[in-house]
């Protein structure tokens, strides 16, 4: 027998002088950490993921949870996740998954940036007394304008593409129907709608209690193609292709088998049990050109009407890429940062592969200017969004809106456990049991969500006007705005960004 080498993480306690063997952590966790023997409860902490349900639903506040700490011998290359990954494979032989987004301790560039505010020569501006301006709009704009007179009356001649309105420059990254459970879709639709802002279905299909709320919904085309029909592509607002993801660039999708149930097999058109698995590549992608095809045959399947985008990871060659993208007919690309969430990753490639959205997001808009082209397509962020004053410095790097996702989920009750894959999920978010999805009411997740964006927007323009500027228009690429702090000239120079003082 292969033994296990790596101590339990957490010490989980329940105060016998407190408990009342009321069973509710029975009950509520999923990892079996708590058992009812006699007249005591006993714990097993090494299954522990400290998802907090336990707690939360303790009548006697009798449960504890704590870090234990094991010292190892101190190395200063051996750390310990490097020996309990090492511990790990050695007993199971396979690859390493986590979930959610990358978890070193890279510096945040975000974090770094300051917004400069002004004051008299500038003067400020307060947002509770006077407008403030955070309706976009995405797709392609114009690079002129003509009009016509006719007996006395203006036209437009120019003919305009398909473009979104946002009352909010939030939107909600996409999840796909597997992944996530419905109710957790349901809530973020409900809450979309409330907001005129859009939620994004993933790769997964589109299930039928969604349809009611398809003008605000944006629809994926993945390399699996799962559930793409005309009728999903026409029971939207927009489509967006996704070749690439931040958690994992370079790799595809994997939903497994067992969150395959009935209802998700005939959303994706899938038979029941299977895994769901997406190739690394589109096969019919293999160029700018290829791209331009597909952008194009979306677009005739939905008679023109819909904008369509493209989402990347953030990579090296993302500004090339980008640019390509805008000669290629899509109308928005997404591009999302090394911090994105996913359901399950393997481990090396989450925390080891791709960049900041930071920078990525300075350097598309640098190239796509430069070219001449900002105006030819939106550029999205996406992947470690986690305030309003990342969604703030973001535009002001030159995004035209984000997608939020775990910053979503956590409104909804998440830990950030990092166990999605798991099926097991305490809060009824990431999972299919049906004894485990109506932990979730989605008129009450809705409602959170909708309070979290409400109140990121509220904040973004008080931001705004600290800054001195009224429309988000204005705040789009705006440098000036911005100041780094204990950045070196490189990565200034990347962020097009002056350093503080200057």
């Amino acid at each position: 027998m292969i033994s296990n080498f790596i101590p339990s993480k957490y010490d989980v306690h329940v105060d016998p002088s407190r408990c009342r063997l009321c069973q509710r952590c029975v009950e509520n966790c999923t990892y079996d950490v708590f058992r009812k023997e006699e007249d005591r409860i006993f714990t097993f902490s090494s299954n522990c993921v400290v998802c907090h349900r336990c707690i939360s639903f303790c009548p006697a506040d009798a449960i504890s949870i704590n870090r234990r700490i094991v010292n190892y011998r101190e190395h200063p290359f051996w750390n310990e996740e490097s020996r309990e990954d090492i511990y790990n494979q050695a007993n199971t032989g396979k690859i390493i998954l986590g979930g959610m987004g990358n978890a070193k301790k890279y510096p945040i560039l975000f974090d770094r940036l300051v917004l400069d505010a002004c004051q008299i020569t500038n003067p400020s501006i307060d947002p509770l007394r006077e407008p403030m301006e955070t309706r976009t709009y995405l797709g392609k704009k114009p690079k002129s304008l003509k009009v016509e007179e006719k007996d006395g009356d203006i036209s437009l001649k120019t003919r305009l593409a398909p473009n979104l309105l946002l009352e909010t420059p939030i939107m909600i990254a996409h999840m796909s129907y597997g992944a996530v459970s419905l109710n957790t879709q349901l809530s973020f639709a409900k809450a979309a709608s409330r907001l005129g802002t859009y939620m994004g279905s993933g790769e997964g299909g589109l299930h039928s209690s969604l349809y009611e709320y398809k003008d605000n919904i944006i629809v994926q085309v993945a390399s699996g193609r799962f559930g793409v029909t005309p009728s999903y592509l026409n029971k939207c607002a927009a489509i967006e292709i996704k070749a690439g993801q931040g958690a994992k660039p370079g790799i595809g999708g994997h939903l497994p088998g067992e969150k395959v149930n009935e209802d998700v097999s005939k959303t994706r058109m899938i038979p029941v049990g299977t895994d769901a698995i997406s190739p690394a590549p589109h096969h019919d992608i293999y160029s700018i050109e290829d791209l331009a095809q597909l952008v194009r045959a979306l677009k005739e399947a939905t008679n023109w009407e819909k904008p369509v985008f493209v989402k990347i990871a953030a990579v090296h060659n993302a500004p090339a890429i980008a640019a390509g993208i805008a000669r290629a007919d899509a109308d928005g690309v997404v591009v999302d940062g090394f911090r994105g969430g996913t359901g399950a990753a393997p481990k090396v490639l989450r925390d080891n592969v791709g960049i900041p959205i930071e920078a990525a997001i300075a350097s598309i808009d640098k190239k796509l200017r430069e070219q001449g082209i900002r105006n030819e397509i939106s550029l999205i962020a996406s992947g470690g969004i986690r305030n309003s004053a990342d969604v703030t410095k973001a535009i002001a790097l030159g995004a035209d809106a984000v997608y939020i996702g775990t910053a979503a989920l956590i409104a909804m009750g998440c830990r950030v456990c990092g166990k999605c894959y798991t099926g097991l999920c305490p809060w009824g978010i990431a999972t299919q049991r049906d004894d485990l999805v109506h932990r979730l009411d989605p008129i009450i997740g809705a409602q959170q969500v909708y309070n979290l964006i409400n109140a990121w927007t509220h904040e973004l323009q008080e931001l705004m006007g600290a800054a001195g500027i009224n429309s988000i228009e204005s705040l789009r690429g705006n440098r000036d705005r911005l100041r780094g702090y204990m950045l070196d000239e490189n990565l200034l120079e990347v962020l097009d960004v002056k350093t503080i003082g200057a």
